[in-house]
């Protein structure tokens, strides 16, 4: 099973392509998940698609925008509201998640390591087969 996180953006206009993405692939939808973390005190978020893995090819996407939008239980903002929307829309609760910031690895592959870790150990996607 190859999961990777695929990099969409930032999450300012490239958060409606998520969105999209979470709606084009309604079958294969899995979950719907914000990390939360602080950059320089600043509390930010990051939005995740997380699709079911392809049959055949094993090959698990988590589409995400990462660390652009600002911690939406500290600001209150329109960009992870609409995320919400779209969760409830597509019946999927936000899973939110506190993790360290990319910012604390040396490359930011290690960073998507260690958050495939930490889904993994909570049983968000398969583990490693």
């Amino acid at each position: 099973m190859i999961q990777r996180f695929i990099e969409i953006g930032e999450g300012y206009s490239d958060i409606y392509e998520l969105i999209e993405i979470a709606k084009s692939n309604l079958s294969r939808l899995s979950h719907m998940m914000a990390f939360h973390t602080s950059i320089n005190n600043k509390k930010v978020t990051s939005l995740v698609v997380v699709l079911n893995p392809t049959n055949p090819g094993n090959f698990q996407p988590l589409y995400i925008c990462r660390e652009g939008i600002p911690n939406p239980n500290v600001t209150p903002n329109k960009r992870f509201d609409l995320f919400a929307e779209a969760a409830e829309e597509l019946q999927k609760t936000v899973i939110q998640l506190d993790i360290k910031p990319s910012t604390s690895f040396a490359e930011k592959e290690l960073f998507y390591q260690y958050v495939i870790g930490i889904l993994r150990l909570n049983h968000y996607i398969p583990p490693l087969q």
